[in-house]
């Protein structure tokens, strides 16, 4: 059977399999060791085995469960409901400045997680029943939510940007602060939108209550006080890594003991929280490593078919405008992203774009932040849409998941201008890495 044939045939296997509702982890495992018996033998089993050890090999990968932990205790100790507190009596009378404040508590609690499913359940907690009672209307409420939620994986230190780095084999560091201004951009738009929405209508985002507006400046900078130490937790993280004082992996255990410390201090430090942190780290990480385990093994049994070459070459002639094969790859991302999470994309797609991207010429760095770009996509638009599902899990009674999908299209017509310009403009992206590390 010709590679063609085969390719198309694993095509058709994951979508059956996908349809009928098995984990991507076990569809793409499951492939991966049929393909290998029926194709080499039963001996040809030790690829599946190899490749997952190769990849676990890794030091960097130890950074994963470090920044999930030290996420789980700023989470669970309280901070960022005293952050937002703290945030949001700033706003005053501003119209809409309750959703700003929201987006800005998103950007800093992606910058001390990384992981947008416990973001948008925090946020979905802390702040949407707080802008429902102040009379936002739902949809802007939502829209922000899942938005400003999703930026976790665009603000450093951001999870997808570890994998992708150890899977192109580029520098975490570079990656982490080529990130940064397309992520502040993004939600700077995000900010604009809510802002001149709620101007023209300000029904869509009153200003704060009379009694908050009112409160005393040292009452609201004692607000605070609580925060402070967890705050300077996760900054220390990210200067530790930018400075070069340590790697990745040894900042994020120097974050996760530091994020302890702040609960420790904060008096929310105990055996039970640190079961539950535990706990919430295990399954986490057990999530992404399974689905990184079986999509590892098929690329591995694939590519020793022929498979990432016949794909690469079939790619390569799409097209011979670098520009157009591009906006094929763009366009795979985001369809994809419409039926399996970003850690199956990244590892099917990768191994074969990644050695036509090097053929074409553009930066690997670049690509990434494409690629993270791509997923801020894919978080909203249905019938996948994770941050949707993650929402619907925390929202108060009687917002529905129709309610949910239809506030996303004004920001996911936002993230698309971003991405343009990110693709337009790779300078964005690219200046700041050059700037730090030459």
């Amino acid at each position: 059977m010709d590679i063609g044939t085969i390719t198309v045939l694993i095509v058709l296997a994951m979508a059956g399999l996908l349809m009928l509702g098995v984990p991507l982890a076990f569809v793409s495992g499951s492939i991966a060791v049929v393909l290998a018996v029926s194709q080499f033998g039963l001996n040809s089993l030790f690829i599946v085995g190899s490749r997952t050890v190769d990849f676990l090999d890794s030091f960097a990968l130890i950074a994963v469960p470090m920044f999930v932990i030290m996420a789980s205790f700023l989470e669970k100790s309280g901070v960022a409901r005293d952050l937002y507190r703290a945030l949001h009596v700033w706003a005053g009378g501003l119209r809409g400045g309750i959703g700003v404040v929201t987006i800005f508590l998103a950007v800093i609690l992606g910058a001390t997680t990384g992981i947008i499913g416990g973001e948008i359940v925090l946020l979905g907690l802390i702040a949407l029943p707080q802008m429902l009672k102040l009379g936002y209307e739902r949809k802007m409420a939502i829209g922000i939510i899942t938005a400003g939620g999703s930026l976790g994986t665009m603000i450093p230190p951001s999870i997808i940007l570890i994998f992708y780095g150890l899977t192109a084999e580029v520098s975490i560091s570079h990656l982490f602060l080529a990130t940064l201004m397309p992520g502040l951009m993004l939600a700077g738009f995000y900010a604009t939108y809510v802002l001149i929405r709620c101007r023209m209508n300000p029904a869509l985002g009153p200003a704060l209550g009379a009694e908050e507006a009112a409160m005393p400046l040292r009452e609201k900078l004692a607000l605070f006080k609580g925060v402070a130490l967890p705050m300077a937790v996760a900054g220390g993280v990210l200067v530790s890594i930018y400075a070069g004082f340590a790697s990745i992996t040894e900042s994020a255990a120097l974050g996760a003991f530091g994020a302890g410390l702040a609960a420790w201090v904060r008096g929310a430090l105990t055996l039970a929280m640190l079961r539950e942190v535990l706990v919430q780290a295990l399954r986490t990480c057990g999530m992404v490593f399974w689905l990184v385990f079986g999509t590892n093994a098929l690329i591995g049994v694939y590519n020793l078919m022929g498979g990432i070459d016949f794909a690469g070459e079939m790619l390569a002639g799409v097209s011979e405008t670098p520009a157009v094969i591009l906006a094929v790859m763009v366009a795979v991302f985001i369809l994809l992203g419409f039926f399996i999470d970003w850690i199956g994309i990244l590892f099917l797609t990768m191994p074969i774009f990644l050695p036509v991207l090097n053929t074409l010429g553009y930066d690997p760095i670049w690509f990434g932040i494409v690629f993270n770009l791509s997923m801020q996509i894919a978080y909203l638009t249905p019938p996948f849409g994770p941050a949707c599902f993650y929402l619907k899990g925390a929202a108060p009674e009687g917002v529905t998941l129709q309610d949910i999908f239809a506030a996303q299209w004004p920001f996911i017509g936002l993230q698309i201008a971003a991405l343009i310009i990110v693709i337009l403009w790779p300078g964005l992206s690219l200046w700041l890495p050059r700037l730090v590390y030459g």
